[in-house]
């Protein structure tokens, strides 16, 4: 390769969120991963996102205090020539601190978004389960069939919960929630989400609480109602996980989908003198989200990045080429 070609390429370079202070967050964000954001309680951070409603800034590099709409703007060519991305971002990474239990909710697809909510995306997403309590659980449908006047009733008489799935959840499980799917996180999890570029969310139920106003949270019932899957949901399956291994790291695939491929990434060069090599495409993206540990990133011009747990990073497509040196963990996100 050229020295011509190799100046045009771009360097990885780390994210700062932004902050959700939901009712039902807690503190572990700032407790367990450092992100320093004053707000109590601190429910999400929005690691890698160009929404309206939480745009991350760079954090690092030429562009360090730009907020990743402006540099993305830029240098559009860093989105990738995949067909999902048609000039924007089309993924949002958070981190979620469940403290009390999210309201029961459900999002639209991509068509009905279009149709109703000013051309906007659905949202389906993916949650990593990075830390769970020993009773934590997350609702996933209905345990049987359901009809919109059942529901309805069951909200009205507060009985609701008695017809929602509850799956028992653990450290390191996945689950794929699509479009459509009645769903919520409960009490105790601590989640790394992957989903579409949207923030549109249809409450359902809300379990009475009322927000610092002391007014209770709105509803969407309706809209909730014409876009939910009412059918009985079968339990979910965790996938089958093959680690595939290469020097100095492990990979597993976690989810490839037509809204996004997640993969982990299990980075363990501390006793190899030959570093863990990546490199993406001109295709796509990557995120690599740190979810464990802490590790050097280093491109071969020779420049670095420090990642600790919590770390988001933005690897532009047809990057540099670049190692890991460390023992960590990490979700790598693309098209």
């Amino acid at each position: 390769m050229t020295n011509e070609n190799m100046s045009r390429r771009a360097e990885p370079f780390l994210l700062r969120p932004a902050g959700k202070d939901y009712l039902w967050g807690g503190s572990r964000l700032n407790d367990d991963f450092s992100k320093g954001i004053d707000m109590e309680p601190l429910a999400e951070t929005w690691e890698c996102s160009t929404h309206p409603d939480g745009i991350s800034r760079v954090d690092s590099g030429e562009y360090a205090g730009l907020l990743l709409t402006e540099v993305l703007a830029l240098h559009p060519e860093y989105l990738g020539t995949h067909p999902r991305t048609r000039g924007e971002l089309p993924i949002l990474i958070k981190f979620i601190d469940a403290h009390q239990n999210l309201s029961v909710q459900v999002h639209p697809d991509d068509a009905y978004a279009k149709a109703h909510e000013n051309g906007s995306l659905g949202k389906t997403e993916l949650w990593y389960v990075l830390d769970a309590a020993k009773d934590a659980s997350l609702i996933y449908g209905f345990y049987h069939d359901m009809d919109r006047e059942t529901v309805r009733k069951s909200l009205r008489e507060g009985t609701v919960e008695k017809y929602l799935q509850k799956v028992k959840i653990h450290r390191d499980d996945v689950f794929y929630i699509e479009a459509g799917t009645v769903h919520a996180i409960g009490a105790g999890a601590l989640i790394a989400e992957i989903q579409e570029n949207s923030n549109l969310t249809y409450r359902l139920y809300d379990y009475g609480r009322v927000d610092k106003n002391g007014k209770p949270r709105p509803l969407h019932i309706e809209k909730a109602l014409e876009v939910a899957n009412l059918k009985g949901s079968e339990r979910p399956r965790q996938p089958m996980r093959v680690l595939r291994y290469k020097k100095g790291c492990a990979m597993e695939l976690l989810c490839r989908c037509r809204y996004f491929q997640v993969e982990r990434l299990l980075v363990n060069t501390e006793r190899c003198r030959e570093l863990a090599a990546f490199q993406s495409g001109s295709n796509s993206f990557q995120v690599f989200l740190c979810t464990g540990g802490c590790g050097v990133l280093i491109t071969e011009r020779g420049t670095g990045l420090r990642i600790f747990r919590g770390d988001c990073v933005f690897v532009p497509a047809d990057s540099v080429p670049f190692w890991i040196h460390g023992k960590a963990q990490m979700l790598v996100v693309g098209c």
